[in-house]
């Protein structure tokens, strides 16, 4: 199984070093007020890594996901218990800036929910809300992020147009684009590609090759082909429990738990 560098520089042992460790959940707890939702939850997501988070709907993978930006902060009643570190410090620690944690850890949604504003808007949005005004620093930005997210050369020529003009595929690489606008070290994609048509979903899958060269991407999806494809390493979620974790080509061919080789081979959930 790949194993993770706490310090980056020591490998596995093998020729090609083990990924540095970036995001860390250490005997995570976390309750829905008297309702726990996800029990003792610990894994490590690698630098330039895609993490995939599988399991049947309820079953905790999108609970977990949105606490590694405090996403659910915005609920009320949620209590956390253990540790989510990003780079080795805790995120839930009283000091941290949840503001700037957002901007370190972007998010996709399942349903692309562009701004009711024009394509450059979209993704200048976050840029200036964080003090960018320079009218030709953003010009740069909205290219350099609609490029990486694989869209400039389909709407280059429409910047002005609305985003919501866009067809669903390309809505959804716009909101990848706006959340790269602001220099994100994380990615997190909350089953990005469920609502698209099939070749929609391939450019998205892609797309998700492409930045991980660059980003470490977190991604829950309920497609055991799509997570087969894009992940380098795969978590099976159960009733909030974390069955089973290990590098994506092990857990898909042998797993070491009969209850992750039930659900990826269809036999349950």
């Amino acid at each position: 199984m790949l194993k993770l560098q706490r310090d980056g520089s020591s490998h596995n042992g093998d020729a090609a070093a083990a990924p540095r460790v970036k995001i860390e959940a250490r005997s995570v707890d976390f309750f829905y007020g008297a309702t726990q939702a996800l029990h003792g939850v610990s894994l490590a997501a690698g630098v330039c890594q895609v993490t995939a988070l599988i399991g049947p709907s309820g079953c905790g993978k999108s609970t977990f996901l949105r606490l590694i930006n405090r996403m659910n902060d915005l609920i009320p009643g949620i209590r956390l218990q253990g540790q989510i570190l990003l780079d080795g410090d805790d995120i839930y620690d009283p000091g941290v800036d949840v503001v700037d944690l957002r901007r370190r850890v972007g998010m996709v949604f399942q349903r692309s929910n562009p701004f009711p504003k024009s394509i450059y808007e979209n993704v200048a949005y976050g840029p200036r809300v964080h003090g960018v005004r320079d009218k030709a620093t953003l010009d740069g930005i909205v290219e350099s992020t609609l490029r990486r997210a694989a869209l400039w050369d389909e709407v280059k020529d429409r910047l002005g147009s609305s985003a919501l003009s866009l067809s669903g595929g390309q809505q959804q690489r716009l909101c990848i684009a706006r959340a790269l606008a602001v220099e994100p070290e994380v990615l997190l994609m909350d089953e990005p590609a469920s609502a698209l048509d099939p070749l929609a979903t391939a450019k998205i899958e892609e797309l998700i090759h492409e930045l991980k060269e660059s980003y470490t991407i977190i991604i829950v999806t309920h497609n055991m082909q799509q997570a087969a494809r894009v992940s380098d390493m795969t978590a099976y979620f159960y009733l909030g429990r974390l069955v089973e974790f290990g590098a994506t080509a092990t857990i898909f061919t042998n797993p070491s738990r009969q209850e992750t080789e039930d659900y990826i081979t269809g036999r349950f959930g």
